[in-house]
């Protein structure tokens, strides 16, 4: 059973290698967590971890931010994402449980009616997810109140081509979602990220997801000047 989250303070993240920030990650489906491989959400499965004693979000967020202290938490939620409807119950619960970390939330918000509703719950900051896009509007108008999500199935961006085709509108934090290699240990992928790095204003922080398998995967993408990584398997794996 993993001890109650206590935030070291002296940490203002968990820094992996070279100052990478490693920001935890949860998937939720029906008010469990599960395990995320290869983008292939029709095949997720409640997760089976070491680090908590259940899939209950709470219990595995509890977990995980034990083997990482980070200010942030990543989460998918997959009810909303896939149009079931958000899980606010679990994202209350988390945001309760964590008062000191920041909820990067992906729940799927495509238009501005939804975005305020999110944010008027003051649940965490909205990830805009390129894949639940129309077009650029919602990017331009929230700025740097949300988070936007680069989201590539293989080789293939999903999303309008206006959001990646016009790094200027991007907000100060920008992930770089590789599906394919979510869940797999199969490395980030670098010549993406790096070409990707070399597009966006100086001020964007970009953090991969996808791929992580160890310590010198945090050195590679320091080299290249990503800011962080989202991390799932790799902690309830034990290979970081």
């Amino acid at each position: 059973m993993p001890a109650p989250y206590r935030q070291d303070k002296s940490r203002a993240s968990a820094d992996g290698s070279a100052g990478v920030e490693i920001v935890p990650v949860i998937d939720l489906r029906h008010g469990s967590v599960v395990r995320a491989k290869a983008g292939d959400r029709a095949l997720y499965r409640p997760i089976v971890t070491p680090l908590s004693p259940t899939a209950d979000p709470v219990d595995v967020a509890t977990g995980l931010l034990n083997a990482a202290p980070s200010r942030q938490l990543y989460v998918a939620d997959l009810d909303g994402i896939e149009g079931r409807g958000r899980d606010t119950a679990s994202l209350r619960r988390l945001a309760t449980a964590f008062p000191t970390v920041r909820l990067w939330i992906d729940a799927g918000i495509a238009t501005r009616s939804q975005a305020e509703a999110f944010l008027d719950e003051g649940l965490g900051l909205p990830v805009l997810g390129s894949e639940s896009q129309s077009d650029d509007r919602l990017v331009r108008d929230l700025a740097d109140h949300a988070v936007l999500s680069l989201d590539f199935r293989g080789d293939d961006y999903v999303g309008p081509d206006a959001i990646l085709a016009t790094p200027s509108i991007w907000p100060e934090r920008v992930i770089v979602m590789t599906l394919g290699r979510v869940g797999m240990g199969s490395g980030p992928d670098l010549e993406r990220l790096s070409a990707l790095r070399e597009q966006a204003p100086a001020r964007c922080r970009l953090y991969a997801a996808g791929g992580l398998r160890d310590r010198r995967d945090l050195a590679a993408l320091a080299s290249i000047g990503i800011s962080g990584i989202l991390v799932a398997s790799a902690l309830h794996d034990g290979r970081l």
